[in-house]
């Protein structure tokens, strides 16, 4: 076996590894960036753990097929780029974000969440979702929110009590 097949089947290996471990997985057209909006991309990436990489289609294709998906076939042609994220949401969100600001220069093929494909609208679905972060402080929000209630009824009943006891003492006097 070739020096050069046998590393093709690590890349494979090592592609399948991080679609297994990703909860999701974007597939980007980059074809109108320079270099520059490219670096800034990447930096963007980086900051939030989502690992961005430009891989081989074939490589890309294969890893996918060896995992038991075939429905990436049509999406993986031309200039494509790969974000690998450790949750279903921030990849989406900051591609759809990087859209805006790069006046669509770079557009989403695909994505990949939950062992599914997910189309152009999916990936644009996923980025208007709040993170996980967001929907736990609205869940703690609102499961505290009653029991706020409740201590500042108790606080108004107290204060009541309060003004009714000095109106007793004032009028003793």
């Amino acid at each position: 076996m070739s020096a050069s097949l046998e590393n093709k089947k690590q890349v494979v290996e090592s592609i399948k590894a991080k679609i297994s471990e990703s909860k999701s997985v974007v597939l980007i057209d980059y074809k109108g960036l320079t270099v520059a909006q490219d670096t800034e991309l990447r930096n963007e990436f980086r900051k939030a753990g989502v690992e961005y990489k430009v891989l081989k289609n074939t490589l890309v294709r294969k890893a996918f097929n060896e995992l038991g998906v075939n429905d990436f076939d049509s999406d993986l042609n031309g200039p494509t780029a790969v974000a690998f994220g450790a949750d279903e949401i921030t990849p989406a969100k900051i591609v759809m974000a990087q859209i805006k600001k790069l006046e669509e220069k770079i557009s989403v093929k695909s994505g990949y969440v939950d062992g599914n494909r997910v189309d152009v609208n999916g990936v644009k679905s996923l980025a208007s979702m709040p993170s996980k972060e967001e929907m736990i402080a609205k869940m703690l929000g609102s499961m505290q929110a009653p029991i706020t209630n409740f201590a500042g009824v108790l606080s108004g009943i107290m204060r009541s009590v309060v003004i009714a006891l000095n109106a007793v003492a004032e009028k003793k006097e």
